[in-house]
């Protein structure tokens, strides 16, 4: 067989994209959950792909492309057998063999967003390697291993059924499994808002991801040395670029619309799931068919996060089943609609009747029925044995230190503690009680009835308008003042927001703190030059707090009272 260097390079360099995928997975998986998780998530992304890398070498490539019969290929350790009948035209195995290894991680690393906050580390272990053994080989086998779906006639070009909604069925079975994170759902069963910490960081895994699903979809046409492959692959890049862009505005105007305001992570969710979903036909269909398929998949994403997270009450922290499964099948399904192709690959709008649509269909039922069966023996097995779900109290502390000893992902930073979750079912930890000490009463600093009187007048605003509360101040001759960054809310519990849907039932909204300590100022006078700078007539102008203050010491030079207030 003799080798083309145009096609080899091809697909090698398809496969480092599809590698460089673990990293954006591994930051919008980061950025949409909590601070306390972040070693763990990223020690999962990495170690699927060590994990699989070897199992796929030792039994999953044999398994999916051996020449064994219509529902397995053969088992061939370490990939010493003849391979010629599926290889592309020009590529060497090895080429093929490190480009079908990085597909299979793909598939791995989804489940870890939907169950992550709350799964031991060495049952995401285990259960990754069963995915990268057999799950994923055994269905790849049945769509482009030469098995009964490929035979009837089912198209997935690139994986929305045999990577993503793979990894997505996985992700919807252990979530169920593994239950809600604590906190999630109120004694009522409504959802909380749980927010991620680094929406920075979601963007950035989310554009890595994009750019390298050119490599993913592209790629796959394993090939670049002819004019009909060019042609391919140029426009499966349009395809793949005009679905995600036309999912994410979707997403943006529907959230838009629905809640008030464009959600973010909802929309950034939106973009990969037109990535998944034009995935399976973007070979096949026009632009006009990208189009559809990427804003309609913008839209089910939404949908499906708010029906897991609602109506199932299944927790998924990353919308990975949403993304993944639901957009999948979806996209996989919609080709069967807007495929362009040949007689027997013609969409149904295109005249090609009901048969190929119906493979279509059939493909994406056998998928899920096989990924979910084996899936759930396999987390059953693992929760009998050494237990799926870390420990309450570990989750409360966080993976990160009780998984991996590491005190915090983000050495140097600090960040403000979360709110308690409503529902902890935690044995009470005894403590000593100190004995109860009496209240002494102190005599005042300012016993003298002409000592000047001091007042503390304490202004809780919002920090737009800081500035000009610091200008009205000096004007009447207050120099001195201290201001706080603080969050929190009033009688009204703040505003109502929404993250991913989900009312965010207690808003602790920013706000500064202002100090004033003053004495030969009217005290009536700063309250009034406040309220007048300060209020807009709605709800948050803020509040004005009034002390007494028995006496005022000045460090550096010791002096007390009237003359600590004064300058030099």
């Amino acid at each position: 067989m003799s080798f083309s260097a145009v096609n080899t390079i091809w697909v090698l360099l398809g496969a480092a994209l599809v590698f460089f995928m673990q990293a954006g997975f591994a930051m919008c998986e980061a950025g949409f959950t909590r601070a306390k998780n972040t070693g763990n998530i990223l020690m999962k992304n990495l170690m699927d792909f060590c994990i699989g890398t070897p199992l796929y070498w030792l039994f999953g490539f044999g398994i999916m492309f051996g020449a064994g019969t219509a529902l397995f290929g053969w088992i061939d350790p370490f990939i010493m057998k003849d391979y010629s009948h599926i290889l592309p035209a020009g590529v060497p195995l090895w080429a093929f063999a490190i480009f079908q290894t990085v597909f299979c991680a793909t598939s791995a690393t989804i489940v870890s967003g939907a169950m992550a906050e709350r799964t031991r580390f060495s049952a995401y272990c285990l259960y990754s390697a069963a995915i990268s053994l057999f799950i994923y080989p055994v269905s790849g086998h049945w769509i482009w291993g030469g098995g009964f779906l490929a035979a009837m006639g089912f198209h997935d070009f690139a994986g929305s059924t045999a990577v993503h909604m793979v990894g997505g069925v996985c992700a919807l079975i252990g979530a169920k499994i593994l239950g809600p994170r604590i906190g999630k759902y109120d004694s009522e069963g409504k959802p909380r808002a749980i927010l991620g910490h680094n929406l920075s960081i979601a963007a950035l895994g989310v554009f890595i991801l994009w750019f390298c699903w050119f490599g993913f979809n592209g790629a796959s046409t394993v090939g670049m040395d002819s004019d009909s492959l060019i042609a391919s692959a140029s426009l499966v890049f349009f395809n793949t670029n005009l679905a995600a862009a036309l999912a994410t505005l979707a997403a943006m105007l529907f959230t838009w619309i629905r809640y008030g305001k464009p959600d973010v992570s909802m929309t950034f969710n939106a973009a990969l799931a037109g990535l998944v979903g034009i995935t399976a036909g973007c070979d096949a269909v026009s632009p006009f068919g990208a189009a559809v398929i990427g804003i309609l998949c913008g839209l089910a994403v939404i949908l499906a996060v708010s029906f897991f997270d609602r109506i199932a009450k299944i927790d998924d922290p990353v919308g990975a089943i949403s993304v993944h499964g639901v957009c999948g099948a979806l996209g996989t399904v919609l080709t069967g609609f807007f495929a362009t192709g040949s007689t027997t690959m013609k969409g149904l709008l295109y005249g090609g009747g009901f048969t190929f649509l119906g493979v279509q269909c059939l493909g994406v039922v056998c998928i899920a029925l096989w990924t979910a069966l084996v899936i759930s023996l396999v987390f059953l097995l693992i929760r009998a044995t050494i237990g799926l779900r870390a420990d309450a109290a570990d989750e409360v502390m966080g993976l990160d230190r009780s998984e991996h000893g590491l005190p915090s992902a983000y050495a140097g930073y600090a960040f403000l503690p979360e709110e308690a979750p409503l529902a902890m079912d935690l044995a009470p930890v005894p403590a000593p009680v100190a004995p109860a000490r009496p209240v002494q009463v102190q005599s005042s600093a300012n016993t003298d009835a002409a000592s000047p009187v001091f007042t503390r007048v304490q202004i809780v605003c919002r920090p737009s308008s800081l500035e000009a509360l610091k200008s009205a101040m000096n004007r009447i001759g207050i120099t001195g003042m201290t201001v706080t960054n603080v969050m929190g809310y009033g009688m009204q519990k703040g505003r109502p927001e929404y993250y991913r849907g989900t009312p965010v039932e207690t808003t602790l909204l920013p706000k500064v703190q202002v100090d004033i300590v003053v004495s030969s100022i009217p005290v009536r006078q700063v309250i009034d030059t406040a309220r007048a700078v300060l209020h807009t007539g709605h709800i948050g102008d803020g509040k004005i707090f009034v002390y007494d203050v028995e006496n005022v010491v000045r460090v550096r030079t010791g002096e007390e009272g009237f003359d600590a207030l004064q300058g030099e």
